[in-house]
């Protein structure tokens, strides 16, 4: 993709809202908002979008952050029903089309991330240099690493996401356990992610033998913040816990020094709930590794364009 163009529509789609904006001369311009499950598929929303500029502007490059595996010029969303063909694209907009996942344009968003971007939950200092992890809990869970070199900048993009679950203590066993009989594999996204709070919510009412009210994970987690649910609040302890967890363990498997970010819609909308929890005690419960944890630093991402950033930072990388 030529990064000489004019203008170039950037967007991140992931399952529940799709965001577009144009870069026009290297700056973002005003971003738009749409809801995945409002539209039957994403042509349709990307039409709104290209009509409300095409008066002023002519697109003809696009680069687009999907929240899915990449492979080939077919892309599904996980979470999703949608489908993003390039073929496709290319014959209904005449549009240039590139898709990188999106957790890859989160991490290559990193170094341009400022302190009022973050939120710092413990930790020493940043290593420079030294690879830098990112993972979100949202409709899904993504993963991704970035190592930052001096003279280019390489991304592992993952599905670390579906990675099983480790659960650390006798209650998360038996979550688990519960879990296992629903769905068989219990991946890490099973409970830290949006459905895996209410996937949680449900295992613990059931342990318990309570009789419930069905909550989707927005309800959960404005009873657990307003304290008016007890069983909304342990639901939320445990999902920050499994966080933590999950977060440490990329840290490891990576040997992310340069820091650990934690992005996606849930964490900035629990963020004092999240900094009073487990999250860096569990993060930090290495054993022998604790020390190695304790000095790696880990952040919510409290911007609200992240990938954004990351696409810009992509298309700059290729002038």
């Amino acid at each position: 993709m030529s990064s000489s163009a004019k203008n170039i529509l950037v967007g991140d789609i992931g399952a529940t809202n799709a965001r577009f904006t144009l870069l026009s001369n290297g700056n973002l311009n005003a971003i738009r908002t749409f809801e995945v499950a409002k539209f039957r598929q994403f042509t349709d929303a990307l039409a709104i979008f290209i009509k409300e500029y095409s008066r002023e502007t002519r697109i003809h490059q696009a680069l687009l952050a999907i929240a899915g595996p990449v492979k080939g010029e077919r892309v599904a969303l996980i979470n999703s029903p949608w489908v993003i063909d390039i073929h496709e694209l290319q014959t209904v907009f005449d549009l240039q089309v590139r898709i990188v996942n999106d957790f890859e344009a989160v991490a290559l968003s990193l170094p341009s991330l400022t302190s009022t971007d973050l939120t710092e939950i413990g930790g020493g200092r940043p290593e420079a240099g030294a690879p830098m992890a990112v993972l979100g809990p949202g409709t899904g869970l993504g993963v991704a690493c970035l190592f930052d070199r001096s003279e280019r900048r390489v991304v592992i993009a993952s599905e670390g996401g579906h990675a099983t679950v480790a659960p650390t203590c006798e209650r998360e066993d038996r979550i688990v356990h519960h879990l296992r009989k629903r769905f068989g594999h219990v991946s890490a996204e099973r409970v830290i992610s949006g459905s895996g709070l209410e996937n949680i919510y449900q295992a613990i009412a059931t342990l318990e033998g309570l009789a419930i009210t069905p909550r989707n994970a927005a309800e959960i987690t404005e009873n657990a913040l307003s304290g008016e649910c007890q069983l909304s609040r342990q639901s939320l302890h445990a999902f920050c816990a499994f966080l933590g967890s999950f977060a440490g363990n990329v840290a490891l498997t990576f040997g992310a020094r340069g820091g650990v970010y934690i992005a996606g819609g849930i964490s900035p909308r629990i963020l004092d709930f999240l900094v009073r929890s487990e999250f860096r005690k569990r993060f930090e419960a290495k054993g022998r590794f604790r020390g190695y944890l304790e000095a790696i630093p880990s952040y919510v991402i409290t911007h609200p364009a992240a990938a954004l950033i990351g696409l810009k930072s992509l298309v700059a990388a290729t002038a």
